[in-house]
Parts: C-alpha cells; structure tokens; sequence
C-alpha cells in the first residue's frame, strides 16, 4: 500500500505512486499535506510504502509527542525520500521513530544518481549513498579536474553508456550541464568519503562567498533546524561592501512562539 503525499507534477512522486499502480498496489491519494493526517492514513490502510521530502519529516516530528503516539506506524517498509538535504538530526529521529526503514537516493529528473539504505546512512551520517547499479558519479574542480576524497567539487552524474537529455529549448543550458565524457551536473556541490559514499554541501548557486570562503547554506540550515521552536528556514547571502557577500536566515517559528528577539538570541 503506497502512500502518496505529494502533488504528481513532481516527477518522484508520480514515477513512485505510478510503479505502485503498475504492480497492482493500493495507492492511498492525499488531498493535501498535513502531518496528522499522513499519520492518520498509514495507520488506517496500514500503509507499506510513502515517499516524501524532508521538509515532511520535520513536520510530522513537530507535532506533539502525544499526537505522534496516537498512530500506529509499524506497517510502514519502505519510507523513501529525496529532493532536498535532509539534515542529520531529521534522518536520526526518523529512524528511531519509524525504524530502519528510511531510505534516501540522490538524483534530479534529468538522471542520477545515488542510494543510501538505513543501515548505510546510520554508519556514515548525512551521506546520500553510493552509487547506484548503472551510474557513474565524479567530483571535479571548476577546469574539470576530478578531486580527491574529502575535497569537495562539483557532482558529475552519468547513467549508462549513450544516455543523454536536453532542456527543451535552451542548447546553451544543455551543453553547459554536459561534458565531453558524457557525464551531467545539476551544480550541486559535494565529496566522497573514502569508502566511496557521496555527501553533497549545497548547490553551486545558493553558495555564499564571504572574504573569499565558499559557505554553504544548506549546512547552516540544518543546524538551525535542531531548533525546538524553528518549523522552517533558508539561508541565503545578501551583499556586503566589506565581505562580499554576508549570511542572513529567514526563520519561521512554530505555531505559538514569538519572533522575538529572545528567540533571536536562542538559535544564535
């Protein structure tokens, strides 16, 4: 019983609730997102199977811990996610949670890309995986050259021998995003470990440069995340005269805390 929670433009979403109308499964539709009632629909049609976004994690790991005990989420086998960073402290709660059952994959519509199973993750935190069967992945510098481990490049993706894309109407993106070895980048920014597991830092464009140091947005906003009364936030950079570029953070309080100057200080 797959549970859908998503809107099915997103390629993800309708490629996993579509496979699942394929094999003959059950497919649980929700209207809309709404924590609970994600929890409430597992429960009822004990749902095996979901895919979601971590963005999802965090809500449903927001609500009161009495609200969480309520449902019964022992059904679920197979509680896949992607499409965002997730951060680290998420992924440990989930898992403790839900059990070993949450598994990650890194890729984009245009291919990908790589899988991290549970017990995978639980021995290298934050990590997106390995390559998967028929993928090929590179870190290189911004002259192409590949990087060492644990130095951190650009992610080069490359599916099976001859396999290509192109964005409708826009060559100069197409062949920006290719080269000669017939590898693709989204620019999304990351290194290997030397056993091989890929952990990403940021895209390429949502990187900060402050004085010359590449500050990676998607590192803060995990940790600002941790946060008890944080439900959301984005770091981005704005432009400083003296740095460069300086880091500022939007953040959203959960229902009933005040965006004050006490909660200020606190995340700080």
């Amino acid at each position: 019983v797959h549970l859908c929670t998503s809107p099915n433009y997103h390629t993800a979403v309708t490629t996993f609730a579509g496979n699942a109308l394929h094999a003959k499964h059950t497919v649980v539709f929700m209207d809309r997102w709404d924590p609970e009632e994600a929890l409430r629909l597992i429960e009822r049609y004990r749902c095996t199977h979901t895919h979601m976004v971590p963005t999802q994690f965090i809500r449903m790991l927001q609500l009161p811990d009495e609200v969480r005990a309520k449902y019964d989420v022992s059904s679920m086998k197979w509680a896949i996610h992607a499409a965002a960073p997730c951060p680290v402290d998420t992924k440990r709660k989930m898992l403790e949670w839900w059990g070993p059952v949450i598994w990650e994959y890194y890729a984009a519509t245009e291919g990908g890309g790589t899988l991290a199973p549970p017990d995978e993750w639980i021995k290298y935190p934050g990590t997106v995986g390995r390559a998967w069967p028929n993928a090929t992945l590179k870190i290189t510098d911004d002259d192409g050259v590949e990087q060492p481990v644990g130095t951190p490049g650009t992610v080069w993706m490359r599916m099976g021998a001859g396999r290509t894309f192109e964005y409708k109407g826009d060559s100069e993106k197409t062949n920006k995003s290719h080269d000669a070895e017939g590898f693709f980048t989204v620019g999304d920014v990351g290194y290997f470990n030397e056993d091989g597991y890929l952990f990403l830092c940021d895209r390429k464009s949502d990187m900060i440069i402050a004085g010359g140091v590449n500050i990676y947005p998607a590192e803060i906003e995990s940790v600002i995340h941790e946060h008890p009364q944080v439900a959301d936030v984005a770091v981005f950079g704005v432009p400083d005269d003296d740095m460069g570029e300086q880091i500022k953070a939007v953040v959203e309080p959960i229902e009933g805390v005040a965006a004050d100057e006490a909660l200020r200080a606190s995340i700080m």
